[in-house]
């Protein structure tokens, strides 16, 4: 039996900022396997954005999605690192 998808800390203020500069946001918690935490959508782009807290860290299943994964995918540990990578912040 799956273990419910665990959500880190930092995760819903940063799902409330992103929505509230006008970003769609999903949640893919319940996807696993490894699979970012988020889909992001602004101005016609998607955005994967895997969140992390200050000291989290990877798992291995997350590590391996992102190496066999043939595209985009971000790690943030704060706000302003997913605002950065919708394009609506400082460049990481």
């Amino acid at each position: 039996m799956r273990q419910a998808a665990r959500i880190d800390a930092n995760q819903e203020s940063i799902v409330a900022a992103l929505r509230k500069a006008g970003c769609s946001v999903q949640s893919l918690a319940r996807v696993g396997a490894g699979c970012p935490d988020l889909l992001v959508s602004r101005a016609g782009r998607n955005f994967l954005i895997e969140i992390k807290t200050d000291g989290g860290s990877l798992n291995d299943a997350q590590l391996a999605w992102l190496r066999e994964w043939n595209g985009q995918a971000d790690v943030v540990r704060s706000l302003e690192g997913a605002l950065a990578v919708v394009g609506l912040g400082a460049k990481r």
